[in-house]
């Protein structure tokens, strides 16, 4: 089993790109707050997971080969789900789904009117996602600033609000699992029913490889590996974020390192952390440990994205930090810009020759 393991950093130079329900300490009634972390005194701002997720969705349906495959969605009154159909949609597959459908009468009322897009469903389906994404996290504390403004484009006295934002790089963890990608099962446990009856004669009807000792279904590998290269493509043109239109922020990763290995477990979050002044600084004791600690897990070299102009002298510190363990361990790098760096990544796993999909 292989996995694609890593961080990334995203620099937020004046952002809000989460906001929360309630601000804490709101100096305003209607003052919009960030989501952040407290410890002790210091406060740490953070995208949530499920906004990443967000993000990444609505960038790869920018692509339009992805956005043939994009599962429909279906709404019950307070119960949404997609089609969960891993077998034709791309995003079923590698982001996971939940279809447990309503019993009342509403319920199969709705699910009676015009849904031809709808595979029939026989009982409650679960598909936990191949790809993990950790809550993007500020590397050090800051200092929430509060912007004061009005709405004064009429007659009468201005409309006062307030809204929160900070200066942060975040860090963020992510697990792409290649071997779950274009594999689906059908087992009772939690997250791994991922096929009732009318999908697996799909899968059959379709020439699936039935693996009957795993109850699973797979792709072949260059339908598999054409998924898996869409996605990690996608992070390298990643676009969203709240308050765009007064903080507008890159959120395109500013750097990102990445490795294939046997294991979930990535080896390198802590190779970059929390410098001086709370800026970013490259750990290069931790990398070389990780990588004496870990090489027998390696799968392939180490893919390093470090954005020229962000933080220059970290980026030359790591360069040769990866040249002296290139020369110790044999292990190769590549470290250019993020979307150079992950546009390889996503072609070398078109390259089925590899043994990362085995």
């Amino acid at each position: 089993m292989a996995f694609l393991n890593g961080f990334l950093l995203i620099d937020a130079p004046a952002a809000a790109l989460n906001n929360a329900r309630e601000a804490t300490d709101a100096t305003y009634d209607n003052e919009v707050g960030v989501k952040l972390i407290r410890v002790g005194r210091d406060s740490y701002p953070y995208v949530s997971s499920q906004a990443f997720r967000f993000w990444l969705r609505e960038t790869l349906n920018t692509d339009p080969v992805w956005a043939e495959h994009v599962s429909p969605i279906f709404r019950e009154a307070k119960v949404a789900y997609t089609d969960g159909n891993p077998i034709k949609y791309w995003d079923d597959d590698l982001l996971g789904y939940m279809r447990a459908q309503g019993k009342k009468a509403s319920a199969k009322e709705s699910r009676a009117d015009g849904r031809e897009q709808e595979t029939v469903t026989t009982e409650s389906l679960t598909r936990t996602s191949p790809f993990r994404m950790g809550t993007l996290v500020s590397l050090a504390p800051v200092s929430i600033v509060k912007d004061f403004g009005t709405m004064s484009r009429h007659d009468g006295d201005p409309v006062p609000h307030s809204h929160q934002f900070y200066r942060a790089v975040l860090k963020g963890q992510l697990s792409l699992d290649l071997g779950r990608a274009g594999t689906f099962t059908y087992t009772s446990k939690a997250g791994n029913m991922n096929l009732d009856d009318t999908r697996r004669n799909e899968a059959a009807a379709a020439g699936m490889e039935h693996l009957p000792e795993q109850k699973a279904y797979r792709l072949t590998r260059e339908q598999r590996a054409e998924r898996l290269a869409a996605l990690v493509a996608g992070l390298a043109e990643l676009q969203g974020g709240a308050k765009q239109a007064l903080h507008y922020t890159d959120v395109s990763p500013a750097a990102v390192i990445l490795a294939v290995t046997k294991g979930g477990n990535n080896p390198f979050q802590y190779v970059v952390g929390e410098g001086e002044r709370g800026t970013p600084r490259v750990n290069v004791a931790a990398l070389k440990e990780a990588v004496s600690a870990w090489k027998d897990q390696l799968l392939s070299g180490l893919y390093v994205g470090w954005v020229a102009g962000f933080h220059d002298a970290e980026r030359d510190r790591l360069r040769s930090a990866l040249e002296e363990v290139q020369a110790e361990h044999g292990l190769t790098f590549v470290l250019d810009h993020p979307r150079t760096v992950l546009r390889q990544l996503a072609d070398d796993l078109r390259d089925v020759s590899r043994d990362w999909l085995n």
